[in-house]
């Protein structure tokens, strides 16, 4: 069993910036990770997403060169850094862990554990 909980989120102006933290529990943090957002109406989508390494490390288009994800393993702990924020970007932001993989996966199906979320809201 995995805990995942997500903190850092709020409301920002856009051009803005926030950084995400996904505190995990439960057994040893040696498994991918990714971020996922959902906005209103909408399904929820990939963000990004890191291997247990931190080596392969992969970004949706929509983020790239804004976003960094990262994780400290000693700290059990994973990060998004979340730059230059756009209204586009209002969404609950999830982190998920998929502990059948070393490398992250697109794949929301595939991730076997989340968090309860935390919402981020980018004001134009």
């Amino acid at each position: 069993q995995v805990q995942l909980v997500e903190s850092g989120g709020g409301l920002v102006q856009a051009g803005g910036s926030l950084r995400l933290s996904c505190k995990a529990s439960g057994r040893s943090f040696r498994y991918a990770t990714g971020w996922f957002r959902q906005a209103p109406g909408k399904e929820r989508e990939f963000v990004a997403g890191i291997s247990w390494s931190g080596v392969s490390i992969d970004y949706a288009d929509s983020v790239k060169g804004r976003f960094t994800i990262s994780r400290d393993n000693a700290k059990n702990t994973g990060y998004l850094q979340m730059n230059s924020l756009k209204p586009e970007d209002t969404a609950i932001y999830y982190c998920a862990a998929d502990t059948r993989r070393a490398i992250a996966t697109m794949e929301v199906g595939l991730y076997e554990y989340w968090g309860q979320g935390t919402q981020v809201t980018v004001s134009s």
